[in-house]
């Protein structure tokens, strides 16, 4: 009578190895810290946050991009300023005390899911690029004529109703930029210092722009309001509060 128990298998057992894991090891990530793979948030005008979640449009926050050289300890962390670099962006709300938590929680490890390179004191070197950001598009403004420095050019501007923003050095005199602008209703941002501004006009010191109607003032407040989230909280609050009436920086395809 034949047996009911089911036969046992002949031939050789096969080893099986499981697969590599996929993500950063355990004691580079806390595992309490939830970062998904949002495919739906690289469509659109928003994108979400990878430390707070949040979703905001993509030009008033900070991208990040694996870079092209990689080592034996793994790939670079490349901050992209103007978000226009290939790749994947991995994005962060534009402030200093999210990239650093970003940076003690491995976030940008997990969501790339590989190892990455950290640059050494990453906030600070994005407070420094974001800077020579807004140095760039004032140089660009001053080329095209949009921008004009000193206070009675300034003056001028205003009268004619053709500034759309002022820029106002940081360490100059608020008596005096509030009398310059008097009633009149024009954004103004301090991003910048006057020997910052003044290197922009070949001079050693500006403390007074103005850049015309168009789209290079609302990338400069909109630069400005980014860079806002890396300084102290009463200067941070100041520059993002004026530049929220600036134009909106174009977005990039």
């Amino acid at each position: 009578m034949p047996s009911s128990w089911p036969r046992a298998p002949t031939g050789s057992r096969e080893t099986r190895h499981l697969p590599e894991p996929t993500f950063e090891p355990d004691f580079l990530i806390e595992p309490d810290v939830p970062v998904e793979d949002d495919a739906a948030d690289h469509v659109g005008p928003l994108r979400r946050c990878l430390v707070t979640r949040e979703r905001q449009e993509r030009e008033t926050m900070l991208r990040f991009v694996v870079g092209p050289d990689s080592t034996l300890l793994g790939d670079a962390l490349v901050f992209d300023v103007t978000a226009t670099l290939p790749g994947r962006g991995l994005w962060l709300s534009a402030r200093r005390d999210v990239v650093e938590m970003a940076i003690k929680r491995g976030v940008f490890s997990k969501a790339a899911r590989k190892r990455l390179i950290i640059p050494e004191r990453l906030a600070d070197r994005v407070e420094t690029v974001l800077e020579n950001r807004i140095i760039e598009l004032l140089g660009l403004a001053r080329r095209a004529g949009a921008a004009v420095g000193g206070f009675e050019k300034v003056r001028e501007r205003l009268a004619s109703g053709q500034s759309a923003l002022l820029v106002a050095a940081s360490d100059g005199s608020e008596a005096e930029q509030a009398r310059l602008r008097g009633h009149r209703q024009v954004s103004v941002v301090r991003p910048l210092t006057a020997g910052q501004l003044g290197a922009v006009f070949g001079r050693e010191r500006t403390v007074h722009v103005s850049i015309g109607p168009g789209k290079l003032a609302g990338m400069i407040a909109v630069a400005a309001g980014r860079l806002a989230g890396f300084r102290p909280v009463e200067v941070a609050q100041e520059i993002a509060t004026m530049a929220e009436s600036g134009q909106r920086e174009p977005q990039p395809g």
